[in-house]
Protein backbone atom coordinates (compact mmCIF):
# COMPACT_ATOMS: atom_id res chain seq x y z
CA UNK A 1 0.00 0.00 0.00
CA UNK A 2 2.38 2.41 1.12
CA UNK A 3 4.79 1.19 -2.36
CA UNK A 4 1.70 2.07 -4.37
CA UNK A 5 1.33 5.27 -2.33
CA UNK A 6 4.14 6.96 -3.23
CA UNK A 7 4.47 5.50 -6.85
CA UNK A 8 6.84 2.48 -6.45
CA UNK A 9 4.05 -0.07 -7.26
CA UNK A 10 0.67 -0.17 -9.33
CA UNK A 11 -0.60 -2.91 -6.76
CA UNK A 12 -4.44 -2.53 -6.36
CA UNK A 13 -5.18 -6.13 -4.88
CA UNK A 14 -4.60 -7.11 -1.20
CA UNK A 15 -5.20 -10.25 0.75
CA UNK A 16 -6.15 -8.74 4.09
CA UNK A 17 -6.78 -4.99 3.71
CA UNK A 18 -9.59 -3.35 2.64
CA UNK A 19 -8.25 -0.20 0.75
CA UNK A 20 -10.00 2.78 -0.86
CA UNK A 21 -10.68 3.64 -3.31
CA UNK A 22 -10.21 -0.06 -4.57
CA UNK A 23 -11.72 -2.49 -2.52
CA UNK A 24 -13.39 -0.97 0.61
CA UNK A 25 -16.86 -0.38 -0.70
CA UNK A 26 -16.87 -3.64 -2.38
CA UNK A 27 -15.19 -5.48 0.81
CA UNK A 28 -17.91 -3.69 3.84
CA UNK A 29 -20.60 -4.41 1.22
CA UNK A 30 -19.67 -8.18 0.46
CA UNK A 31 -19.00 -8.55 4.64
CA UNK A 32 -22.70 -6.99 5.44
CA UNK A 33 -24.50 -9.24 2.50
CA UNK A 34 -22.54 -11.87 4.47
CA UNK A 35 -23.88 -11.11 7.49
CA UNK A 36 -27.42 -10.85 6.13
CA UNK A 37 -26.90 -14.64 4.41
CA UNK A 38 -26.16 -16.17 7.77
CA UNK A 39 -29.09 -14.37 9.41
CA UNK A 40 -31.66 -15.70 6.43
CA UNK A 41 -30.05 -18.93 7.26
CA UNK A 42 -29.86 -19.08 11.20
CA UNK A 43 -26.78 -18.75 12.10
CA UNK A 44 -25.35 -16.27 15.17
CA UNK A 45 -25.73 -12.50 13.48
CA UNK A 46 -24.46 -9.05 14.33
CA UNK A 47 -23.40 -5.86 12.90
CA UNK A 48 -21.87 -3.30 15.55
CA UNK A 49 -20.19 -0.20 13.83
CA UNK A 50 -18.79 2.65 15.63
CA UNK A 51 -17.62 5.34 13.29
CA UNK A 52 -18.60 9.23 12.68
CA UNK A 53 -20.84 9.48 10.10
CA UNK A 54 -23.29 7.56 7.90
CA UNK A 55 -24.61 8.86 4.89
CA UNK A 56 -23.75 7.10 1.68
CA UNK A 57 -26.86 5.83 0.36
CA UNK A 58 -25.79 2.07 -1.11
CA UNK A 59 -24.41 1.71 2.69
CA UNK A 60 -27.79 2.79 4.10
CA UNK A 61 -29.78 0.03 1.92
CA UNK A 62 -27.33 -2.69 2.79
CA UNK A 63 -28.42 -1.96 6.62
CA UNK A 64 -31.22 -1.89 5.88
CA UNK A 65 -31.74 -5.47 3.85
CA UNK A 66 -29.99 -6.47 6.59
CA UNK A 67 -32.21 -6.08 9.45
CA UNK A 68 -35.22 -7.08 7.36
CA UNK A 69 -33.41 -10.36 6.90
CA UNK A 70 -33.04 -9.89 10.97
CA UNK A 71 -29.84 -9.27 11.43
CA UNK A 72 -29.49 -7.48 15.12
CA UNK A 73 -27.54 -4.21 14.65
CA UNK A 74 -25.92 -1.37 17.10
CA UNK A 75 -24.78 1.48 14.92
CA UNK A 76 -22.46 4.32 17.16
CA UNK A 77 -22.50 7.59 15.22
CA UNK A 78 -21.10 10.02 16.68
CA UNK A 79 -22.99 12.55 13.72
CA UNK A 80 -24.43 12.51 10.77
CA UNK A 81 -26.43 9.47 10.04
CA UNK A 82 -28.39 9.32 7.23
CA UNK A 83 -29.96 5.86 8.44
CA UNK A 84 -33.51 5.40 10.24
CA UNK A 85 -33.45 3.35 12.94
CA UNK A 86 -37.05 1.29 14.35
CA UNK A 87 -38.68 1.96 10.77
CA UNK A 88 -41.90 -0.96 11.24
CA UNK A 89 -40.20 -3.37 8.24
CA UNK A 90 -37.56 -1.65 7.35
CA UNK A 91 -35.11 -0.82 10.05
CA UNK A 92 -36.68 -2.59 13.53
CA UNK A 93 -33.50 -4.81 14.27
CA UNK A 94 -31.33 -1.06 14.40
CA UNK A 95 -30.57 0.82 16.99
CA UNK A 96 -28.54 3.76 16.47
CA UNK A 97 -26.46 5.87 19.45
CA UNK A 98 -24.76 8.92 19.30
CA UNK A 99 -22.16 9.55 21.60
CA UNK A 100 -20.93 13.20 22.42
CA UNK A 101 -18.44 13.45 25.14
CA UNK A 102 -14.89 15.58 26.71
CA UNK A 103 -12.81 13.70 23.41
CA UNK A 104 -13.71 14.10 19.87
CA UNK A 105 -13.03 10.32 18.98
CA UNK A 106 -11.82 9.44 15.68
CA UNK A 107 -11.61 5.42 16.06
CA UNK A 108 -13.57 3.48 13.67
CA UNK A 109 -14.88 -0.06 14.67
CA UNK A 110 -16.73 -2.62 12.56
CA UNK A 111 -17.28 -5.94 14.15
CA UNK A 112 -19.14 -8.96 12.36
CA UNK A 113 -20.32 -11.95 14.49
CA UNK A 114 -20.21 -13.74 10.83
CA UNK A 115 -22.05 -17.14 12.56
CA UNK A 116 -19.69 -17.35 15.24
CA UNK A 117 -16.56 -16.54 13.50
CA UNK A 118 -15.97 -12.76 14.50
CA UNK A 119 -14.52 -10.66 12.71
CA UNK A 120 -13.55 -6.97 13.71
CA UNK A 121 -11.72 -4.29 11.36
CA UNK A 122 -10.16 -1.35 12.55
CA UNK A 123 -9.28 2.18 10.39
CA UNK A 124 -10.16 5.32 9.13
CA UNK A 125 -13.26 5.57 6.94
CA UNK A 126 -16.64 6.59 7.79
CA UNK A 127 -19.29 4.96 5.24
CA UNK A 128 -19.71 7.92 3.79
CA UNK A 129 -19.45 8.44 -0.28
CA UNK A 130 -16.12 10.67 0.23
CA UNK A 131 -14.62 7.74 2.19
CA UNK A 132 -15.62 4.75 0.13
CA UNK A 133 -14.72 6.47 -3.24
CA UNK A 134 -12.62 9.85 -3.09
CA UNK A 135 -10.39 9.32 -0.48
CA UNK A 136 -7.05 6.81 0.72
CA UNK A 137 -8.91 5.09 3.13
CA UNK A 138 -7.69 1.47 5.30
CA UNK A 139 -9.72 -1.03 7.40
CA UNK A 140 -7.46 -3.96 8.43
CA UNK A 141 -8.66 -7.09 10.57
CA UNK A 142 -7.53 -7.69 13.89
CA UNK A 143 -6.57 -11.03 13.74
CA UNK A 144 -5.91 -12.07 17.34
CA UNK A 145 -8.54 -13.44 19.11
CA UNK A 146 -7.29 -12.03 22.40
CA UNK A 147 -7.65 -8.38 21.09
CA UNK A 148 -10.61 -9.25 19.09
CA UNK A 149 -12.38 -10.26 22.83
CA UNK A 150 -10.90 -6.73 24.13
CA UNK A 151 -12.09 -4.74 21.60
CA UNK A 152 -15.86 -6.58 21.58
CA UNK A 153 -15.92 -6.24 25.77
CA UNK A 154 -13.40 -4.04 26.49
CA UNK A 155 -14.90 -1.10 24.33
CA UNK A 156 -17.94 -1.53 22.25
CA UNK A 157 -19.39 -3.01 25.34
CA UNK A 158 -18.88 -0.17 27.33
CA UNK A 159 -19.50 2.74 24.72
CA UNK A 160 -23.58 0.52 24.08
CA UNK A 161 -23.74 0.83 28.30
CA UNK A 162 -23.27 4.63 27.94
CA UNK A 163 -26.55 6.18 29.39
CA UNK A 164 -25.20 9.48 30.51
CA UNK A 165 -23.69 11.02 27.31
CA UNK A 166 -25.24 8.87 24.74
CA UNK A 167 -28.24 10.21 22.99
CA UNK A 168 -30.56 7.22 20.87
CA UNK A 169 -31.98 8.01 17.50
CA UNK A 170 -35.44 7.59 17.20
CA UNK A 171 -37.07 6.86 13.67
CA UNK A 172 -38.37 10.37 12.92
CA UNK A 173 -34.85 11.75 13.30
CA UNK A 174 -35.01 13.10 16.76
CA UNK A 175 -32.70 11.96 19.39
CA UNK A 176 -33.50 10.74 22.90
CA UNK A 177 -31.48 10.92 25.95
CA UNK A 178 -31.96 7.46 28.07
CA UNK A 179 -34.14 7.24 31.15
CA UNK A 180 -31.72 6.12 34.10
CA UNK A 181 -34.75 4.63 36.11
CA UNK A 182 -32.47 3.75 38.84
CA UNK A 183 -29.57 1.95 36.31
CA UNK A 184 -26.00 3.33 37.63
CA UNK A 185 -24.62 5.98 35.76
CA UNK A 186 -22.26 4.74 32.42
CA UNK A 187 -20.11 8.04 31.03
CA UNK A 188 -18.22 5.55 28.60
CA UNK A 189 -15.33 8.11 27.69
CA UNK A 190 -14.44 8.49 31.23
CA UNK A 191 -15.25 4.70 31.95
CA UNK A 192 -12.25 4.14 29.53
CA UNK A 193 -10.10 7.05 30.73
CA UNK A 194 -10.33 5.14 34.46
CA UNK A 195 -9.53 2.19 32.99
CA UNK A 196 -6.75 3.29 30.72
CA UNK A 197 -5.21 5.03 34.56
CA UNK A 198 -5.36 2.06 36.37
CA UNK A 199 -4.34 0.05 33.81
CA UNK A 200 -1.06 2.78 32.99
Amino acid sequence: LINYLTGYSKQRHYRKLLVAPDNLRSGIAALIRRETAHARQGRPTRLTFKMNALTDPAMVRLLYEASQAGVAIDLLVRGICCLRPGVPGVSENIRVISIVGRFLEHSRIFCFANGGAEEIYLGSADLMERNLDRRVEVLFPVLDPLLVDQIREGVLRVYQADNVKARFLQADGSYLWPALNGDEPVDSQRALLEHRMVAG
